[in-house]
């Protein structure tokens, strides 16, 4: 019981104290991939945190490494197979947490891709492709940039956007979609998003959720910054406040 305790106190310190140290910290913003790594971590940290905390309350432990090398002997990997009920038992709760987790997962994955083929179909039938710039014009009033990542990636701009933004100001649109498109964030937008619906009200669930999106959008600022300057893209990013896009995009 003592090891299960101990990772249940861990757990509880990374899903509490986690977020308040990650969000008083000001390094993450100065460097967003760092950050986006440290909270995955604390994400991951805390998932694997509450596997063994009920595997341990199932198979009780005095000591932390005896109830790991409980683990992989249910799993079969370490002094044979699965020799009791109660080793399938326990081994049960954790892969259960886990499969949760796949699960919401899996749905994100599924249901940002559905509705990225189908807004990839609209834009191609309304849109007017530019390969010089490598992008679909909508035509619509407004200022707007987004990327349709995943298979079949498109760069979607307004003819709004195309008349209002200097050529400064779109080549650095541009390159910031291209680092969501070639940087995959979408994955981890959902891996974030999975994390959130497998564990509601935790709060280290919300906001690596909210920082997520946050610091995904400042990596693909920085590499926008480091091909143009700061003051087109930060004007650009001003004329195109009052956008809005699409599920999935």
């Amino acid at each position: 019981m003592t090891a299960a305790l101990v990772l249940a106190v861990y757990a509880v310190l990374v899903a509490s104290a986690g977020p308040s140290v990650m969000l008083r910290a000001q390094w993450p913003q100065r460097a967003p991939r760092l950050g986006l790594a440290v909270w995955h971590a604390l994400g991951l940290s805390f998932l694997l945190s509450v596997m063994l905390t009920l595997y341990g309350l199932a198979m009780p432990s005095r000591h932390l490494h005896l109830a790991l090398v409980g683990l992989l002997h249910s799993c079969g990997i370490h002094g044979g197979a699965v020799a009791t009920a109660a080793d399938r038992v326990a081994l049960a709760l954790p892969v259960g947490v886990f499969a949760v987790f796949l699960a919401c997962l899996c749905l994100r994955l599924t249901g940002n891709a559905l509705a990225r083929a189908r807004h990839r179909h609209a834009v191609d039938l309304v849109g007017r492709k530019m390969p010089e710039l490598g992008v679909t014009v909508l035509p619509y009033d407004q200022p707007a940039a987004y990327c349709l990542p995943g298979h079949g990636a498109r760069i979607v701009v307004t003819e709004a956007a195309l008349r209002d933004l200097t050529a400064a100001q779109l080549d650095a649109v541009l390159e910031h979609e291209r680092g969501h498109v070639r940087g995959r964030h979408h994955l981890l937008l959902a891996v974030a998003d999975a994390f959130r619906l497998a564990f509601p009200g935790v709060a280290l669930a919300r906001e690596l959720h909210r920082q997520t999106g946050l610091l995904l959008e400042m990596a693909a600022d920085d590499r926008a910054l480091r091909r143009h300057g700061s003051a087109s893209l930060a004007s650009a990013l001003v004329k195109l406040a009052q956008a809005r896009t699409v599920w999935g995009a």
